[in-house]
């Protein structure tokens, strides 16, 4: 047996979709988009199904471009997302995007989940797709806060239906429990500090419109145990190693939980 078929017999077929996410090139969810997309390729030929296993060293393409070969390490951005930015590395639109306010030495970095394009604040830009999967996926998602100013002062036991649960008949779904503190309140407007753990699309903005308080201004505050704390709009800061690890942490007991509630 060759030393290469050797080292092939001692590997670990896994999903393609890892393989990609292990490669520093985008995120798993991310990469399963790829996939359906049609823009993956093994050995020339389109990968259809999001199961499909292979060994890293296998030849994939993207956009008919090789691969990077997996990461040996990574890098963590704390990101404080201005207002008129897209959180995606393009946009068919012409808008700015993340990518623009980090700097080239940082190496193809992709934003983790999503802010929109009329809200602020805190964003982290990896390449660690493995990670980026952890933080996002509804399973493992960890706790994020945002400050929302909003029209019209509260009324009656609004904070007990955020903290229940609210229909979005807009969207069509039941938003899940969240944590809802009002920070200041007067005559025409309210301030409020809302913490959700896997947060749909506009999610927070659709539960504030459903009482009745179009969102102002929306600006994540934290993520985790990562906080945005002093960072200026537009700009970043690395996050420490030993953070990175904490919030790994919490993502992981959050699935556990989530996972031993099902059983």
């Amino acid at each position: 047996m060759t030393r290469y078929a050797i080292k092939l017999w001692c590997m670990e077929k896994l999903r393609i979709q890892k393989i990609i996410a292990d490669s520093g090139y985008c995120s798993r969810r991310k990469a399963e988009e790829l996939i359906q997309e049609g823009r993956v390729k093994f050995y020339g030929r389109i990968v259809s199904e999001l199961g499909f296993k292979c060994f890293s060293t296998d030849e994939i393409t993207i956009d008919d471009k090789p691969l990077p070969q997996e990461k040996a390490h990574f890098t963590y951005l704390a990101l404080n997302k201005p207002l008129g930015y897209v959180s995606t590395l393009s946009d068919p639109q012409g808008r700015k995007t993340v990518k623009e306010l980090i700097p080239a030495k940082y190496g193809r970095l992709f934003p983790v989940g999503r802010l929109d394009f009329n809200s602020a604040g805190l964003i982290i830009m990896t390449d660690d797709g493995e990670f980026a999967n952890l933080v996002s996926h509804p399973s493992s998602a960890p706790e994020k806060e945002y400050i929302v100013t909003c029209k019209n002062p509260l009324r009656g036991d609004e904070v007990e239906k955020l903290e229940k649960g609210i229909y979005i008949k807009s969207e069509g779904y039941k938003a899940c429990p969240a944590k809802a503190k009002v920070l200041k309140s007067d005559a025409d407007s309210i301030v409020m500090s809302i913490i959700i753990h896997e947060g749909k699309k506009r999610e927070v903005r659709h539960m504030m419109e459903t009482l009745d308080h179009p969102v102002y201004s929306l600006v994540r505050v934290r993520i985790a145990s990562l906080e945005l704390g002093q960072l200026k709009r537009g700009e970043f800061r690395v996050i420490d190693e030993s953070l990175i690890q904490k919030i790994k942490s919490e993502c992981l007991n959050r699935k556990k939980h989530n996972e031993f509630n099902k059983n």
